[in-house]
């Protein structure tokens, strides 16, 4: 269901949009999810082109390459200037993450442009790249704050184990009646997942793609489809094995699970058997930690792995291979969430400095 989600919303993107967009589509790699949001903001860019007066095409599918190609460093700066005033739906100024999502989608799109595409016999669709001009913004916020953030939003140490005991014996007690039969249906079912995100780091769309074949238990390893469709294979801390086991005791009876039903976790919906979705994990996190009182979304609980890992290993390429990232910059923020290295630091300092000052006296 997921998948065909996002594959609705981006044939609906493509349909109004130019040729070369959908072979730009075409031609990448990016995951699903990806894609669309830049489809949108490939979109908001050629809408602004059109308003702006910079190009007098009638519609988004009318802008030409020749436009694109005459671009100066400029215009698009005009056009960030335009994202950093613009609000978005919620009635605010969109972030520096969001204009950097955006410019990120067209540095994707003019790369493919002048270098990956082969239009016209083997050539580009033109040479000059204005996006090669053009950095990122800097974020307002520094590691520390970002970390210190990103910690009150976690489940270090302890806490995790009393929030996956809360789900299993507490929260029934502060179910809503009408919601009580559900929650006994999936309870061994979520507080698998729950713990096979903390106990792997894996995305939640990872989580959710999961088929039995891709679990084993023996090794205690989980494959995965990572960002792009790439395959691959992650430990699982045991402490999640007894979790997951559970959960496979009731699933074929419970969920009605037939042989072609392949998924690893499960939802029954108008009499039918389905995959989980990664919107329903959203909310099934969402749901039982505000009941804990510490609300959190799954990618905090991926943080939470990363965090600890790197806490444990410090071991930044470790890291990224047990999240499944490319390289280390993702992970610099972790060496930032435990700042007790820091507070031990200043207290070194403040006993130097008393330690010297004891030294004065005692020569006065």
């Amino acid at each position: 269901m997921e998948t065909q989600k996002y594959l609705d919303l981006i044939d609906h993107e493509l349909t109004g949009l130019p040729d070369y967009v959908q072979q730009y589509y075409l031609g990448t790699n990016h995951s699903l999810a990806t894609s669309y949001q830049y489809l949108t903001e490939i979109r908001r860019f050629l809408t602004w082109l059109r308003a702006s007066g910079i190009s007098n095409a009638d519609t988004n599918a009318d802008v030409s390459t020749e436009t694109l190609a005459n671009l100066r460093r400029n215009d698009i700066m005009l056009y960030i200037d335009y994202l950093k005033h613009a609000k978005n739906q919620q009635g605010h100024l969109n972030s520096p993450t969001t204009i950097n999502r955006s410019i990120n989608s067209l540095r994707s799109l003019f790369k493919f442009l002048t270098i990956t595409a082969d239009n016209n016999h083997g050539e580009p669709y033109f040479d000059r790249n204005v996006m090669l001009k053009i950095d990122s913004l800097n974020s307002s916020k520094t590691l520390n704050y970002r970390a210190h953030v990103l910690e009150s939003h976690m489940l270090p140490g302890q806490m995790k184990y009393d929030f996956l005991d809360f789900i299993e014996n507490t929260y029934e007690q502060k179910c809503r009646k009408q919601a009580l039969p559900a929650f006994k249906m999936n309870k061994e079912r979520d507080l698998a997942i729950i713990a096979l995100i903390l106990g792997t780091g894996v995305r939640v769309s990872e989580c959710a793609g999961t088929n039995l074949e891709d679990l084993n238990l023996k090794k205690a390893t989980l494959d995965v489809t990572r960002k792009g469709g790439q395959r691959d294979s992650v430990p699982i801390s045991l402490w999640t094995l007894p979790y997951v086991k559970n959960y496979l005791q009731i699933r074929a009876k419970r969920y009605q699970a037939k042989k072609a039903d392949r998924a690893l976790f499960l939802t029954r919906w108008h009499d039918q058997t389905r995959r989980i979705t990664s919107h329903a994990i959203e909310m099934l996190v969402n749901k039982y930690s505000k009941a804990f009182g510490h609300p959190l979304t799954p990618h905090k609980l991926r943080h939470t792995l990363a965090s600890e890992l790197y806490g444990v290993t410090k071991d930044q390429v470790l890291v990224a291979q047990q999240l499944g990232q490319k390289g280390t910059s993702a992970t610099d923020l972790y060496t930032h969430v435990d700042q007790k290295q820091q507070r031990a630091a200043l207290n070194e300092i403040r006993q130097l400095d008393q330690a010297e000052s004891q030294q004065h006296e005692k020569k006065d």
